[in-house]
């Protein structure tokens, strides 16, 4: 007979590792199944090229220096060797003409700076905050709580009787730059919504620009000194220095369910029992499809799982340089996060192309080089460099630009020559690259999809985010919170509240949940706290260059 164990969590991925930590913290028995050879999910740090480490998927953390979780396991986390490292200048944006703009962590300097690129455009940056604010303490604790609590409900009541807040939330985010005189100011602020699973003219993405901004000013561009790994490694440490055990190697395949409760999670080498609950760090389909699939689910709800959607993909390049990136702009040296564009049109466009199934001619996309702020990740001199590109087909029919043969998959050749199309258009904004490419490294949808079943054909925010499938119809219409329709089953990740990204909070409002805990929080959350106080969050510090 297999060991019982309190609690049995399925995956690893951050947020069942911050559940898992906060139930041994509380003496519960917590065992975690991690079909991958070691936990952390998405976050995975490797030499992906000798002598340069890269992080192969997540790479930073903003919205996890900002949570619930990190403030109350920080202390912990970094006695296991999590140390943060920021910059105060979290992003920015290089347009192909030359021109470029940098975002700052306070708004006094972003509103300076913006008020160069066109006079007034310091006054609209601020008048964008302010028409979010009366809604911010509400909107912020949703965050951290299940929406289909009374409280919630209740919260999210108050907010729909408010058309201005209604407003907010069906704008799309090209409504929310319209504002700014400056292309510099769009193109810098508006794709931040497609980061959070939006396209530019999408209802219901607008709300996410300002949003964005708060967490950026709040969590600068955290990341782990030494990789993003190292938050995985740290939460494994303190479950297992409090008697939890990490299994890795092993895939659940069903939870066991008698009398309306689950009682026990099947690998394929044995059976074991569960006392008080099981999380399941997977998305629906997999959840009612496969797990509970013996469990008598109501049909409805399987009908529902099978539609459950994904979104688009993900191309990520890590490169190593024989030298950093030599920005035309010097400002850029200290930017966390930039994006490279030609203007937010042809950024609309190519998300266009990408739900239409085209590889995109002109994508907008992100820059960061870690070396800039933890040079311990490459030998002296040299560079690491990552660009994600986030529109684009999981599964592409063609090619927007007629040069690349396309046959409905991502092989290698199509990997190739998109990376080469991408690195072209990185050389006109940073005049080394491509010649100081020493090595390369190409993620695409189909290798995400090989690597983790959350990330369906591909798709690196584990489902759409559009409002069909959101807020109380997320993960299902009929499955509107963390809890299953089986009482003790729970579920994690990106495709619950509030989603996608290295956020911590789904696992933390689990944990809450499990451990019977409520919270009342009619305060700012603590991104905001932080962001309004100037004050950094535990365990991190600054790295900024002279």
């Amino acid at each position: 007979m297999s060991q019982s164990y309190d609690a049995v969590i399925i995956g690893s991925g951050h947020n069942a590792l911050i559940t898992a930590a906060y139930l041994s913290r509380a003496g519960w028995s917590v065992i975690v199944l991690e079909q991958n050879d070691r936990p952390g999910g998405l976050l995975r740090t490797e030499e992906l090229i000798p002598g340069f480490v890269h992080d192969v998927y997540a790479a930073a953390h903003p919205l996890f220096v900002t949570s619930p979780a990190f403030a109350e396991l920080g202390a912990e986390l970094a006695a296991n060797g999590l140390e943060y490292i920021n910059t105060d200048v979290p992003t920015g944006v290089s347009l192909l003409d030359g021109r470029t703009a940098v975002f700052s962590r306070t708004a006094e300097a972003t509103i300076t700076e913006l008020d160069r690129l066109a006079n007034g455009d310091g006054a609209a940056f601020a008048a964008m905050l302010a028409e979010l604010d009366p809604f911010v303490d509400d909107v912020f604790g949703l965050f951290n709580r299940e929406l289909a609590s009374p409280e919630s409900q209740k919260t999210i009541a108050n907010l729909m009787r408010n058309g201005r807040f209604a407003a907010l939330l069906f704008q799309s985010p090209r409504m929310q730059v319209e504002r700014f005189k400056s292309p510099e100011a769009r193109a810098m602020l508006a794709p931040w919504a497609i980061h959070l699973g939006h396209t530019i003219d999408e209802p219901g993405g607008g709300i996410w620009v300002p949003l964005a901004v708060l967490a950026l000013m709040a969590g600068g561009m955290a990341i782990p000194a030494g990789g993003s790994e190292r938050l995985a490694s740290a939460l494994v440490a303190i479950v297992e220095d409090n008697g939890g055990t990490i299994r890795v190697g092993t895939a659940a395949t069903r939870i066991v369910v008698k009398n309306g409760r689950a009682v026990a999670v099947r690998t394929p080498d044995e059976e074991i029992p569960v006392g008080n609950a099981v999380v399941a760090s997977v998305n629906p389909d997999q959840l009612y499809l496969n797990l509970l699939s013996e469990a008598g689910i109501d049909p409805l709800l399987r009908e529902q799982a099978s539609h459950f959607r994904y979104g688009r993909g993900c191309v990520q390049i890590s490169l190593a340089l024989s030298e950093p990136p030599r920005w035309p702009d010097e400002r850029f040296r200290g930017v966390g996060q930039p994006h490279l564009s030609s203007g937010l049109d042809n950024c609309a466009l190519a998300c266009a192309h990408g739900a239409a199934g085209l590889l995109p001619v002109d994508p907008t996309f992100t820059v960061d080089c870690a070396t800039d702020r933890d040079p311990s990740r490459a030998p002296p001199g040299k560079a690491v460099m990552r660009l994600q590109v986030i529109e684009v087909p999981t599964s592409p029919r063609g090619d927007a630009g007629g040069e690349i043969s396309v046959a409905g998959e991502w092989t290698d050749s199509v990997k190739e020559r998109f990376a080469e199309r991408i690195l072209s258009i990185v050389g006109r904004h940073i005049p080394n690259i491509p010649d100081a490419v020493i090595g390369m490294h190409v993620v695409s949808p189909r290798d995400l999809a090989a690597f983790n079943p959350n990330l369906g054909p591909g798709d690196p925010y584990g489902g759409a985010h559009d409002l069909a499938q959101s807020y109380m119809l997320s993960p299902l219409p009929g499955h509107p919170s963390h809890q299953s329709v089986v009482p003790n089953v729970y579920t994690v990740g990106a495709s619950t509240w509030p989603g996608h990204g290295v956020n911590g909070r789904s696992g933390y409002i689990v944990a809450q949940a499990l451990l019977g805990k409520t919270r009342s929080r009619t305060a700012r959350s603590s991104a905001v706290r932080v962001q309004r106080t100037r004050r950094r969050s535990a365990g991190q510090h600054d790295a900024k260059r002279p």
